[in-house]
């Protein structure tokens, strides 16, 4: 798939506020400064679609770019909010739990993982969390260019491992780099796919 137009649409701080639901969406999440927004600037082709920052925390609201007029893309606010105060930490916790949980048009959840470092505790309780919530989401381990293959392999490893203990079935995962631009290809095939599904699913909704 490719990629022609992506046009950012809103922040929205209020899941109830967010566009409707009627075209499909793929959310983007992961630990403060794990390079989501860099993923997202690699995929669309957009140097600048997404702010990025060298301070965790930058993005705090649900932040909506519109793909070709056919689908959103969502970056959400990063959990793990090591400096911020405990009460915005919480409202940033129930503002992605509440969109999450409600947007019906939430075809797929993105699990950013820091291929840099061995697996995190924070990561695997929030993807336990989906599990429990049946949310589906796919794993990107990002900045797979920053350490080398062994390294990098390592961790990966490690991780998927660590899912097995508890998990019986894995989910997708993909390796990226924003700087190389590995993964890209395979992330947009993935989400053509789930689109000609929402597609059919949603014409069998409206069929007599």
């Amino acid at each position: 798939m490719q990629i022609h137009q992506a046009d950012y649409v809103g922040s929205f701080v209020d899941p109830a506020r967010c566009p409707q639901e009627h075209r499909p969406e793929y959310a983007f999440i992961g630990r403060s400064n794990v390079g989501k927004s860099s993923l997202i600037n690699m995929l669309t082709g957009r140097k600048n679609l997404a702010r990025t920052s060298s301070s965790p925390g930058k993005t705090q609201t649900i932040n909506y770019f519109l793909i070709d007029d056919a689908w959103y893309l969502v970056d959400l606010p990063g959990y793990g909010f090591a400096k911020a105060a405990q009460q915005q930490r919480r409202q940033w916790a129930q503002m992605i739990d509440a969109y999450i949980r409600n947007r019906h048009n939430l075809v797929c959840l993105f699990v950013l993982i820091d291929s840099r470092i061995p697996p995190q505790q924070k990561d695997q309780d929030f993807i336990d969390k989906l599990g429990e919530a049946q949310i589906p989401f796919c794993l990107v381990f990002t900045k797979t260019d920053k350490n080398s293959q062994r390294e990098t392999a390592r961790n990966i490893q490690a991780f998927i491992d660590r899912m097995k203990l508890h998990w019986e079935y894995l989910p997708p995962y993909f390796k990226t780099s924003a700087v190389s631009k590995s993964g890209r290809e395979e992330l947009l095939e993935l989400i053509e796919e789930y689109n000609l599904r929402f597609g059919s699913l949603a014409g069998e909704g409206t069929a007599e």
